[in-house]
């Protein structure tokens, strides 16, 4: 009541605000002007804009100020940084709230996983919203760390920050009515659901709404986008380090469909955050493109507040939390200044808060290893014919090829000059001893191996490599420093970035990561990796096999079209 009263008396000019922003030019997300006054704050709180004078003011000289922006669906975990370090690269640019969905680190450890994002984000200068994971694991097709069902999700779905149900993966679930599936749509009860269905059109995307399903950012054309927008569903714009649809779906951002429409970029790396930047990247090749700034500006703030219920961000009106963004000239979209609930915590691009100390041992030790061997790596071939995974230049997708491969004493072996190679996927978390093994074509490497504990989704350990002997090699360094990405050569390792949290991420800062990363990418195209792949996020996609059309799992080589199981040797 006490903080009510003074909120008014501020907002009416009865009493000095505790901050006062003067002579700006402020964007209304409601009406999309740019407004000449002053920023009334209290509290951490907007108590209006207009004439103001405060106890604390600040002369802007007529520069421009927008809210936050907000990312609307995010892995944190992908970008390899712990929570604090995350917050430290994007807040600088203007990301002010971000929804995650915690479904990386959830399938290493679980319900622990889930804990840890919501603990460890809870005094971050950072709004962090979460989306429990709703696909763990996310086929049948390979082990994770973990397997969520209802009433696992069911413990979180009522913590305060918790907005609703993550990425419904398992759409073939929902649309033949699968009863575990269904289950996990009934607990989000008011809350909201989001979508992921790659392809989903017609009368399926209206059964996958009707489920209550209202989002997707998985769209990459505008057919897909309008099939989601007419069955009531918001559309999530993304543009990943992975996935880069921004331009392709833009087409189908106007009067009628602008409001719901939403920037996301699901998965950012290192590079991608210091060299582009994040939401505010989004913003400026959307005005590039020629969209008005006002429609772009309502994509990157009030449209994602209004979709997921939040009515206190994405807007600088009275009662809405002082989250603040301050443009010398609206071009490079690059913030000169960040408030957070009214606190200044970013200036020139720079982070002003620090890391703080937070438990996080119950997320490491990830990786758990057993019997592993050269017998582990065998690949039986009744013939010279094999199943091979071939690469797509920038695509997560592959193709199903058969090919005529090097056999040796019955085996399947690794053809550098035809750029076959071996491909494996270790059980890691529970120690099985499930190795799956298989052939992929197009990558590239000529000496040595390269493996990575970043696999899509269960996120087991991965090695792609020329010779049995580095691949062993590779995998136990990888035991050794309990995750993380090596590279190895005729015995001797190379350059390793571990990444003991999860196997997923780094408690270093985000510039450290990406040097590493940056001189790990030399190593592995001087070792022959092609240059239209990035060594890393190709090999971690590799062990997708809900994505089409043949991927390697702990548990076999997988045909992503019939989500069977196929052999390597071709009869």
């Amino acid at each position: 009541m006490k903080k009510m009263k003074r909120l008014i008396a501020v907002a009416k000019g009865d009493e000095q605000a505790d901050l006062v922003l003067k002579n700006v030019r402020v964007f209304n997300s409601f009406t999309g002007e740019f407004i000449e006054g002053d920023i009334a704050i209290v509290d951490g709180v907007i108590a209006g804009v207009g004439e103001y004078i405060g106890r604390r003011e600040l002369n802007l000289d007529g520069k421009y100020v927008t809210p936050g922006f907000i990312d609307g669906h995010v892995h944190l975990e992908s970008s390899m940084l712990s929570p604090i370090e995350f917050a430290r690269a994007v807040v600088p640019s203007g990301t002010t709230t971000v929804i995650a969905d915690p479904h990386e680190i959830a399938n290493v450890c679980g319900l622990k996983g889930i804990k840890y994002i919501l603990d460890s984000t809870e005094d971050l200068p950072l709004s962090v919203y979460v989306m429990l994971p709703s696909c763990v694991p996310s086929s049948h097709l390979e082990n994770a760390g973990a397997t969520l069902l209802a009433d696992d999700l069911a413990k979180f779905i009522d913590h305060p920050r918790v907005l609703g149900l993550g990425e419904m993966m398992n759409y073939p679930g929902v649309l033949f009515g699968d009863k575990t599936v269904l289950d996990k749509l009934m607990i989000a009860k008011d809350k909201k659901v989001d979508g992921h269905a790659p392809g989903l059109m017609g009368n399926d995307i209206m059964a996958y709404a009707a489920a209550g399903v209202k989002s997707d950012h998985e769209c990459v054309n505008p057919e897909e986008a309008m099939d989601r927008l007419r069955a009531g569903m918001y559309l999530m714009i993304r543009e990943g380090s992975a996935a880069h649809n921004l331009l392709q779906l833009l087409p189908v951002v106007n009067r009628f469909t602008s409001q719901f429409c939403f920037f996301a970029t699901d998965d950012r790396h290192p590079a991608d955050l210091i060299g582009t930047g994040h939401i505010n990247n989004m913003v400026r090749l959307a005005v590039e493109a020629g969209y008005e700034i006002p429609v772009v500006l309502q994509m990157a703030t009030i449209n994602a507040a209004t979709y997921f219920g939040l009515g206190d961000v994405g807007a600088i009106a009275p009662g809405y939390k002082a989250d603040l963004l301050v443009f010398d000239e609206l071009i490079t979209w690059n913030p000169s200044l960040v408030f957070k609930n009214g606190i200044k915590v970013a200036e020139h691009h720079k982070a002003l808060f620090c890391g703080s100390d937070f438990s996080d041992e119950h997320i490491k030790q990830t990786v758990h290893l057993t019997s592993i061997n050269r017998e582990k790596l065998k690949l039986s071939a009744k013939s010279d014919l094999a199943r091979v995974i071939e690469l797509v230049p920038h695509q997560i997708v592959t193709k199903a090829r058969e090919m005529k491969v090097k056999v040796e004493n019955s085996e399947f072996i690794a053809d550098v000059e035809a750029d076959i190679l071996k491909l494996v996927v270790f059980e890691r978390h529970h120690a099985t001893g499930n190795v799956g093994v298989g052939l992929a074509h197009g990558y590239g490497l000529k000496r040595g191996a390269i493996a990575s504990t970043i696999a899509h989704d269960s996120h087991n350990l991965i090695v792609m490599g020329t010779n049995d002997s580095d691949i062993l090699l590779a995998a136990k360094e990888i035991e050794k420093m309990q995750g993380g990405i090596v590279i190895v050569d005729n015995g001797e390792v190379l350059k390793a970035l571990p990444l003991p949290l999860a196997g997923l991420m780094s408690n270093e800062g985000v510039h450290y990561v990406e040097a590493q990363l940056n001189a790990m990418k030399i190593l592995a195209h001087d070792m022959g990796v092609k240059c239209e792949h990035d060594p890393f996020l190709t090999l971690a996609f590799l062990s997708l096999p809900v994505i089409p059309e043949l991927k390697l799992t702990d548990l076999g080589l997988v045909d992503g079209r019939t989500f069977q199981f196929v052999d390597v040797a071709v009869e």
